[in-house]
């Protein structure tokens, strides 16, 4: 959706690592926002996105991998062309829904979300028509959304999926990270120390998912408690959306890690509006009046064949 960053281009190299055109696509799709979440400020850096896409041309061509070739960036009247696009429920006009996937996790609090996700990626793959498509795994359930879609509907493309690429400190990299600010910006680490709890909790033999999550439950708790220690202008307040321990293929919850499948540990947390700024302090886009979600998750492989 365009305000690219280093983890959509590590797409865009892999799949000039394995085909010699790549079509890039960027387009701010409605239908995955919900009627009050942030679509009017969601971030847009048109310019700054192809200097980005060209500057990795050169180099792929430089490294003798294959080309961008196509920028695919349609309009609303394009992508939707009998009605315009529509968030609300149950809303009027073409969806492809694919459940129970899109209502677990991420869907239980974004209702419309994966509906617009299948809907627009199934226009995309129908326009295209692609050899393979490239995500990120960073979206865990919408990777597993779009597999799902492509099995069901004998759609004939490859769906691969790159790693996560991560900040320094381990953030994962995401468009929405401009709305932090340096406070928010500290605290949101915090997902990400969760799940890294949760996985060291399995390494040292846990497979019960009481045991599992437990840590990870201490580190978000631990975190909220000395948020709300701070005074107003200098804490970043946030909530826990949900920390799961899921089947890889279903994303339904489980109380005990497979050994012969493993699991997905997952989480999202939202990033509360500052209550109170401080003079000189370093602000993200929208002055941190903006609520951040922040998803994130890590993939717990299997311990035997």
């Amino acid at each position: 959706m365009g305000a690219l960053h280093k983890g959509h281009l590590s797409l865009a190299r892999i799949a000039a690592e394995e085909n010699s055109e790549v079509f890039v696509s960027i387009y701010v799709n409605p239908t995955q926002f919900g009627v009050n979440e942030d679509l009017d400020s969601y971030p847009k850096t048109w310019h700054t996105d192809i200097s980005m896409l060209e500057d990795l041309d050169q180099e792929l061509g430089r490294e003798g991998k294959g080309r961008i070739t196509t920028i695919f960036a349609p309009t609303n009247k394009v992508m939707y062309p009998t009605l315009p696009p529509d968030s609300t429920l149950p809303g009027t006009g073409s969806f492809v829904t694919i459940t129970p996937l899109a209502n677990l996790l991420e869907g239980k609090s974004r209702p419309v979300f994966f509906r617009g996700v299948a809907t627009i990626c199934m226009k995309l793959l129908n326009v295209v028509e692609p050899e393979c498509v490239y995500f990120g795994q960073k979206d865990v359930q919408q990777t597993v959304v779009i597999k799902r879609m492509v099995q069901d509907f004998h759609l004939n493309t490859i769906v691969r999926v790159g790693p996560t690429e991560r900040e320094i400190d381990g953030l994962a990299m995401s468009s929405r990270n401009v709305y932090l600010g340096e406070r928010r910006r500290k605290v949101g680490i915090v997902l990400r120390q969760a799940l890294q709890a949760a996985e060291a909790a399995h390494k040292m033999g846990k497979c019960s998912r009481d045991d599992v999550l437990a840590l990870a439950w201490d580190v978000t708790n631990q975190m909220s408690v000395a948020q709300d220690k701070l005074s107003e202008d200098t804490r970043a307040k946030f909530e826990v959306d949900y920390v799961s321990l899921a089947d890889p293929d279903t994303l339904e919850e489980i109380d005990e890690v497979d050994d012969t499948k493993g699991a997905v540990l997952s989480g999202a947390i939202k990033m509360l509006p500052l209550e109170s700024l401080k003079d000189g302090e370093k602000l993200g886009l929208g002055e941190d009046k903006v609520p951040v979600r922040l998803i994130d998750n890590i993939l717990i492989p299997p311990r035997r064949p």
